[in-house]
């Protein structure tokens, strides 16, 4: 068994109370993106530092050793006797086993915790949080909600969610989309995944959006009936009648309402919910422009009033319903 020279406890003692500082600060402060980046700074300085911290944060989660992180605050180093942790010689070949394995997997610490949600093509799900928020997952949807204390932040990885915050101003809730985030200001909002960009509906209250792009970061703070559209090189903002938004989040409720849309657009949208799809042929049937309310997995409604109305032809081929002139 090695020895512990003195002057190592006292160092491995310094060290322990540094990292049981950042536990509490990310677990019980107010972490901030500042925070995040001191932190992973203080991680590159030495692999004695990521051994520290990992074996704090295993000893953590096992035991929920609450006063023990109380107890950790900065006192007078002293020598003291061998703790519960590896020392010595253990401890530097865990050092350099730690660098090599680079923090990946387990001990990935840059990974944030979270839990993911998904839905299916034509599938809806409604999440109810602790804080009272609500959030309503549309079709094709993932969402991935931070688990860490006070962590008031969501990813929309794909599709699109309804976002109805409970505002608290000192954790305020946070979307990530993409390169883009949207901070709650006391909100109800939508947000869509476009594809080559984001958008965000603001129902009530007030949202900023804060959107990357090639020239630079552009930020914007919404307020009722903006309809905000972000991509890598533009960001648009629109007004939209407080009515015609609550028809878009018609899906809420298994419908879509078409006012005057190109048919082309009333197909895309449909084919959202549905694995069975609209194809329009040629772009004359397409331009034309239809209206009224329809189930979001009723693909055959469209095509009734696309042979009926318009006179066009219908044709099932499979899992496609192709129309033409």
């Amino acid at each position: 068994m090695s020895t512990l020279d003195p002057t190592e406890d006292i160092a491995v003692d310094a060290l322990t109370r540094q990292a049981a500082q950042w536990i509490e600060r990310r677990d019980f402060g107010n972490w901030s993106e500042e925070d995040r980046a001191a932190f992973d700074t203080w991680l590159a300085q030495s692999p004695a530092h990521r051994v520290a911290f990992i074996r704090l944060e295993t000893g953590w989660k096992r035991s929920e050793l609450l006063s023990a992180l109380q107890s950790f605050r900065p006192t007078p180093a002293t020598p003291a006797p061998r703790r519960w942790w590896v020392i010595g010689g253990a401890a530097a070949a865990a050092a350099i086993a730690v660098a090599a394995f680079g923090l990946s997997g387990a001990f990935d610490l840059k990974k944030p915790q979270f839990q993911t949600y998904a839905t299916t093509v034509g599938g809806r799900e409604t999440l109810a949080l602790a804080d009272g928020s609500e959030i309503e997952l549309n079709t094709d949807t993932v969402l991935r909600i931070s688990n860490a204390a006070h962590g008031r932040k969501a990813w929309l990885d794909k599709g699109e969610a309804y976002f109805k915050i409970k505002h608290d101003a000192a954790h305020p809730f946070v979307v990530i989309a993409g390169a883009h985030r949207i901070t709650d200001l006391g909100t109800k909002f939508t947000v869509r995944d476009e594809g080559s960009g984001i958008k965000v509906a603001l129902m009530e209250g007030r949202a900023r959006l804060d959107a990357a792009g090639k020239t630079g970061p552009r930020s914007v703070t919404l307020t009722p009936g903006d309809v905000a559209l972000a991509t890598p090189t533009s960001l648009s903002v629109n007004k939209k009648p407080a009515e015609q938004l609550k028809k878009d989040v018609g899906w809420e409720h298994g419908i879509l309402t078409f006012d005057h849309l190109a048919l082309s657009d009333a197909a895309r949208e449909l084919n959202r919910y549905n694995t069975k799809k609209l194809v329009i042929a040629d772009a004359a049937a397409g331009r034309l422009t239809i209206g009224g309310t329809f189930a979001t997995n009723d693909v055959d409604a469209i095509a009734n009033v696309a042979h009926e109305i318009f006179g066009l032809h219908v044709e099932n081929q499979g899992n496609n319903i192709v129309i033409s002139r």
